[in-house]
């Protein structure tokens, strides 16, 4: 890997899979000992609590629940 003029490195993806590190995926980059280390943060919730957490109260429409399960269900 080779640090770009920002200060930026490229984890590749064959890492980021095994990993488990997705786009909007947070990190933090510790150093330990003279050793920089990428670690995920702590706290940040998994994909879909973050995706959630950004969609929450962004719907229109005003549709309770149940009228949201008829909808779905189609009752």
């Amino acid at each position: 890997m080779r640090l770009n003029s920002k200060g930026q490195v490229t984890i590749p993806a064959e890492l980021r899979q095994k990993c488990g590190l997705h786009p909007g995926d947070e990190v933090d980059v510790v150093e330990e000992d003279g050793v920089l280390r990428i670690v995920r943060r702590s706290g940040t919730g998994t994909r879909g609590e973050r995706l959630a957490r950004r969609m929450r109260g962004t719907a229109e429409g005003g549709m309770s629940t149940d009228e949201i399960t008829e909808l779905l269900r189609g009752d």
